[in-house]
């Protein structure tokens, strides 16, 4: 099988030049060369020092005690009301289905 080339327009590729694939026939398409959907393309060395620095910028996060009380107590409460109304809940998408 031969390789076809195409260019993307609107978000659909376009064969350039004839096929003689007949229609339906499923392809695979590969982008030629880096693209910003291509994450196996290589960071170029100036790249990855400036990753890396700006990496060495960021500040470790760290919550207090109180911190993680409040957001313990917020999931609790939140646990608790998801099982106080889940009953409710599974009606009305009992009720969509019927």
């Amino acid at each position: 099988m031969s390789t076809l080339k195409g260019i993307i327009r609107n978000g659909q590729v376009i064969v350039i030049g004839p096929t003689d694939l007949p229609d339906g026939t499923e392809v695979e398409i590969l982008p030629v060369g880096p693209s910003a959907v291509d994450d196996q393309a290589q960071m170029t060395p100036d790249e990855i020092a400036r990753t890396l620095a700006a990496m060495e910028k960021i500040e470790p996060f760290e919550m207090t005690d109180a911190e993680r009380a409040a957001i313990k107590a917020d999931r609790q409460a939140r646990k608790e009301w998801e099982k106080a109304h889940f009953d409710e809940h599974a009606d009305r998408l009992r009720r969509t289905w019927e």
